[in-house]
């Protein structure tokens, strides 16, 4: 199982986010904090994708667990590497 959560410090920000990524209109009741945990971790690649292409529209950080307590937080430097590892390490 993997972990992907989202983090900001404005109010509704992350609500506007996965909002335009899931072509909805979502209502995230937490506003400043957002987790999702995936069975199938390949999964997380293209919502990962889509932060690192509009990272610098939104004030969100991005943070994933593919491993029990190590969160790895996302960045434009290091997202392209994060999804090749991910297709690397689960290739299914």
């Amino acid at each position: 199982m993997v972990i992907l959560k989202l983090r900001s410090t404005k109010k509704n920000e992350i609500n506007k986010f996965l909002s335009k990524f899931y072509n909805t209109n979502l209502d995230i009741s937490e506003d400043l904090t957002w987790q999702k945990e995936y069975t199938n971790p390949i999964e997380i690649s293209d919502l990962i994708g889509v932060f690192i292409d509009n990272i610098n529209m939104y004030n969100i950080k991005m943070w994933i667990c593919l491993d029990k307590y190590i969160y790895i937080n996302v960045s434009d430097s290091n997202g392209n590497e994060i999804i090749k590892y991910l297709f690397e390490r689960f290739p299914y």
